[in-house]
């Protein structure tokens, strides 16, 4: 199972309500837990809206400039199960952004496919309309199916992500991802990030490989992450 679309049926048949990506921002209480179905239905609305409605198609770059949230591995799914390939330039062919970052990148929307998260719960729209070319996720993101295929799928010799500029191909990332130490098989990986910067996707490609399960902490202390430990019988913490 080298491609993205593999790995999540796999999960899919063996433990369909399995909770796969648990959220929690401290700072606002939002708790959000996925199972294995409502992530997949998340990723294919996702992945409609990007290829169905925004015309992206396999080979485009997509950034997902997104503070730590339960949107990130969302769009990370959805960009792979489209054949996007994920990246960190400065110049992608799309990018979906956050609050915080949507002055940076609403001006280029007239070269490229801006999306925007509100990062409210529920992934509802924003409060304000967003600027003229922007595309509002919480808006746009519901009316599409809870179902997705690629009519032209990536096959695992293709791209899957470039980071500054080292390019892995899908047989790469999912290779990587059964063979890395970060968690063990069915662990459950706690990530302590960084608000600044979303978590480096081997932090969830590990768990969804290995039948595991994440659960992405923000802008929480030391005590609360302790006690967040206890309460989702974490197996590992990344950073350690």
């Amino acid at each position: 199972m080298t491609t993205f679309a593999a790995v999540l049926s796999d999960r899919l048949r063996h433990e369909p309500g399995r909770p796969l990506v648990t959220f929690y921002d401290d700072e606002t209480g939002e708790r959000v837990e996925l199972s294995v179905t409502t992530y997949a239905n998340w990723v294919a609305k996702a992945a409609s809206l990007l290829v169905d409605e925004l015309d992206l198609e396999r080979g485009d770059t997509l950034r997902v400039d997104l503070p730590p949230h339960w949107l990130a591995p969302v769009f990370l799914g959805a960009a792979w199960s489209a054949g996007l390939v994920v990246t960190d330039s400065e110049s992608p062919d799309a990018v979906v952004c956050g609050p915080d970052r949507l002055d940076h990148w609403a001006p280029s929307a007239a070269e490229r496919t801006v999306l925007a998260c509100s990062l409210l719960p529920m992934g509802v729209r924003f409060a304000e309309p967003v600027p003229e070319g922007v595309h509002d996720v919480g808006v746009e993101i519901w009316s599409q199916p809870d179902g997705f295929t690629a009519w032209d799928p990536p096959i695992p010799e293709d791209p899957a992500l470039t980071v500054d500029g080292d390019e892995q191909t899908h047989q790469e990332l999912w290779e990587a991802a059964a063979t890395g130490t970060l968690v063990t098989d069915g662990g459950r990986l706690l990530v302590a990030a960084d608000p600044a910067s979303p978590p480096a996707p081997a932090t969830f490609g590990e768990p969804l490989k290995k039948g595991g399960s994440l659960v992405l902490v923000t802008r929480a202390g030391q005590q609360r992450l302790e006690a967040i430990e206890i309460a989702e019988h974490t197996t590992a913490r990344f950073p350690a």
